[in-house]
C-alpha cells in the first residue's frame, strides 16, 4: 500500500519534545547578529525566516484586511544528527540573554538515536545524576580527648604515598653496620623500585584525546607543581605516545608512560631511550578501563590529524581502535610474565610498572596474581564512573563495577594474606563526581587504595568543560569540543588558553592539600596516609555501610 502524500509526510518527523534539550528563544531580546548560530557546535540551531499573518483593519469605516510579514528567527533543526546536546555556548556568546537551552527530562532520544543500525557513542561521562557510593560517606573518627588531635593549619604535613612494591622488613636486604642498616650489596634480593609521589594522580589522557593547549596546560601546571611547591603529582600520559621534546626533557620525570593494547607511539619511544635523560614515574600497561570495560580503545578519526598522525605513526584520518586486550596475551601469568618483566627490562629495573583495569568482579584474581609476583609495582583499578573518550552508550551506561566496594574487596584480599602494605591500589573512576575532590579520595584512601587517580575532574575544573551526568555536551569523541578541550581542530582548541589551565590546575592541587589535611588532622594523621583506616568512616546508606564493612549513622 503506498503511503499517502503531502501533509501527512511529517508523521516519520520528530517534535523537539523527543530530545534530549529544547532551545528556548526570545524573539523580542534578539537582535539577529547570529552569533549562536555559528558557534553551536552541532549545528542544532540555524537561522530562518517566519511568516506571520496579521490581520487588522484601518480608516473610518472598519475594512478587515490580511497582510503578511517575514520575520528572521532562530530555529531548532529536527534532525537527530543534529541535536542540541545543551552546551549553552549559544547562551554564552549572545549579548542580550535571548537563547538558552533546557533540559528536558521527558525526552525518548535513546529510541530514536540508532538510525542506520549504529548503536549510539558519546565521550565524556556516565549518565547517572544521581550520588556515587563516595559522596555519601562521612567521616566520624574525630580525635578530641582521647586521641591527640592536629591543628590542620599549623601542623607540618607529609601527605605522599608510595608508588611501587614495598617489600616487608624481614625481606629487605640489609645489614647492621656500626650501629646503622645499610644495604647488603652482597645480597642477591631484587629491591624492587619505588617513587614517592602525591596521593592525587591526573589519569590517563592521552596527546590526541586532549587537544595540544590542554594536554600542554596540565603538563605545565604538574611541571610548577613539582619543581616550585614541592607537590610530586604524575600525570599519566594516556595511550598514543608523548611528544619526542619531553620524552627527552628532564621533565619527564614526572610522567607515567602508558602502553596499551594498540602500541600507538612506542615507535618513537623506543627509539628515544638512548636519549633519555630521565626516566619516567612510571610505566602503565592499559589492559581495561572503566568507562568501557571489556573493550579496547578508540580515536576517532576526526582528531588524527598531523600532529598526533606524527606522534603514533599512522595515516592521517583514520579511527585508531586499539584490541579488547594485549593480543600476545591470554591469561594473567602470561601478562605478568611478559608485559611487566618486559617494560621492567627496557628501562634496567629502575622503574615501577603496573597494569591498570577495569572495576570488575575479577579485579581480586588479577590482585592475588600481582601479590605474588616481585616486579609488580600496584594494581590500578578503573570503576564505572570513569569518563573516557569515545564509547558505546551501553558500555559507559550499563556496565562496570563501582569503585568504592571493588577497592575494599581487593584491600581485604591483601590483609588476609599480610601483603596490605607491599601492594599499593590505585582507585579511579569517578573522583570527584560531585565537586568533592578531597573528600572522596580520602574515604578512598580509607577503603584501602594508596591513591587516586583523576580525569573528567581535571577538564571540568581547569578548563571549564561543559559536560555533565545528563549528557550535556559530551561531545569528547567527536571533535567538536566547543572549550577546546578535546579536538585537534585549530579553529576550536585556539579557544584554550594553556597557562590558565595550568594556572588553574595548581589551584586544584593547593586546595585539595588543604581539604585533605582538614579531614587527616582530627584523626591525628599527619606524616603517612591512614589507608585502610575504616573505622573513620560512616554511612547513612545501612546497605553501602554493609557492603563496605564501616558504620552506620542515622
Amino acid at each position: 500500500m503506498e503511503p499517502v502524500k503531502g501533509k501527512l509526510d511529517v508523521n516519520h518527523e520528530l517534535t523537539l519534545k523527543e530530545f534530549p534539550y529544547i532551545i528556548q528563544w526570545r524573539d523580542d531580546r534578539c537582535k539577529r547578529c547570529g552569533q549562536c548560530t555559528a558557534v553551536c557546535p552541532v549545528k542544532a540551531i540555524v537561522p530562518d525566516l517566519r511568516v506571520d499573518r496579521v490581520a487588522g483593519s484601518e480608516g473610518p469605516i472598519p475594512n478587515p484586511s490580511v497582510t503578511r510579514r517575514v520575520t528572521q528567527i532562530v530555529k531548532q533543526v529536527h534532525d537527530i544528527d543534529r541535536y542540541c546536546v545543551g552546551c549553552a555556548m549559544c547562551s554564552l556568546v549572545c549579548p542580550n540573554e535571548a537563547i538558552t537551552p533546557e533540559f528536558n527530562p521527558n525526552h525518548k532520544f535513546l529510541f530514536y538515536k540508532n538510525r542506520a543500525g549504529d548503536a549510539y557513542k558519546r565521550g565524556g561521562r556516565r549518565n547517572d545524576p544521581t550520588p556515587s557510593t563516595l559522596d555519601q560517606l562521612k567521616f566520624t573518627r574525630i580525635s578530641m580527648l582521647t586521641d591527640p588531635a592536629l591543628d590542620a593549619g599549623r601542623h607540618e604535613f607529609h601527605l605522599r604515598t608510595f608508588l611501587g612494591r614495598i617489600l616487608p622488613p624481614e625481606s629487605m636486604p640489609l645489614k647492621a653496620e656500626n650501629g646503622m642498616l645499610v644495604v647488603d650489596k652482597n645480597s642477591d634480593i631484587f629491591i624492587p623500585p619505588v617513587r614517592e609521589i602525591y596521593p592525587i594522580m591526573i589519569g590517563s589522557m592521552s596527546v590526541g584525546a586532549l587537544s595540544p593547549p590542554m594536554w600542554e596546560g596540565l603538563a605545565m601546571g604538574v611541571a610548577y607543581l613539582n619543581e616550585e611547591l614541592g607537590m610530586p603529582v604524575v600525570m599519566a600520559s594516556g595511550e598514543g605516545g608523548m611528544p619526542p621534546r619531553l620524552l627527552k626533557s628532564r621533565f619527564f620525570k614526572y610522567f607515567i608512560l602508558q602502553i596499551a593494547s594498540g602500541y600507538f607511539g612506542w615507535d618513537e619511544i623506543v627509539r628515544a631511550l638512548p636519549d633519555m635523560v630521565e626516566d619516567p614515574a612510571a610505566i602503565e600497561i592499559k589492559y581495561g578501563q572503566g568507562a568501557k570495560p571489556g573493550d579496547g580503545g578508540l580515536l576517532m578519526s576526526y582528531k588524527v590529524l598531523k600532529l598526533i598522525s606524527e606522534i603514533r605513526g599512522v595515516p592521517m584520518r583514520v579511527d585508531l581502535a586499539s584490541p579488547p586486550t594485549h593480543q600476545t596475551k591470554y591469561s594473567i601469568e602470561e601478562a605478568v610474565a611478559k608485559m611487566i618483566q618486559s617494560m621492567s627490562m627496557a628501562w634496567g629495573f629502575r622503574v615501577p610498572v603496573y597494569p591498570k583495569i577495569s572495576g570488575t568482579k575479577t579485579a581480586r584474581a588479577v590482585l592475588n596474581n600481582l601479590a605474588r609476583n616481585p616486579y609488580a609495582a600496584a594494581l590500578s583499578i578503573d570503576g564505572e564512573d570513569g569518563g573516557t573518550g569515545a564509547a558505546y552508550n551501553v558500555s559507559m551506561d550499563k556496565m562496570g563495577h563501582p569503585i568504592a566496594s571493588n577497592i575494599r574487596e581487593c584491600y581485604l584480599d591483601l590483609v588476609k594474606q599480610g601483603k596490605q602494605n607491599e601492594l599499593p591500589i590505585i582507585a579511579a573512576g569517578g573522583v570527584g563526581k560531585k565537586g568533592n575532590l578531597a573528600a572522596n579520595v580520602a574515604a578512598l584512601i580509607m577503603l584501602g587504595a594508596s591513591a587516586a587517580s583523576i580525569g573528567k575532574y581535571v577538564m571540568q575544573a581547569t578548563a571549564d568543560c561543559l559536560g555533565d551526568e545528563n549528557n550535556r555536551c559530551n561531545l569528547c569523541n567527536t571533535g567538536r569540543c566547543p572549550r577546546g578541550i578535546t579536538t585537534q581542530d585549530p579553529k576550536l582548541y585556539r579557544r584554550l588558553d594553556s597557562e590558565k589551565v595550568a594556572e588553574r590546575l595548581v589551584d586544584v592541587f593547593k586546595a585539595a592539600d588543604v581539604e585533605l589535611k582538614k579531614i587527616f588532622a582530627p584523626m591525628g594523621r599527619s606524616t603517612e596516609l591512614p589507608i585502610g583506616m575504616s573505622d573513620g568512616l560512616s554511612a547513612g546508606n545501612e546497605e553501602i555501610a554493609r557492603k563496605l564493612g564501616i558504620s552506620y549513622v542515622c
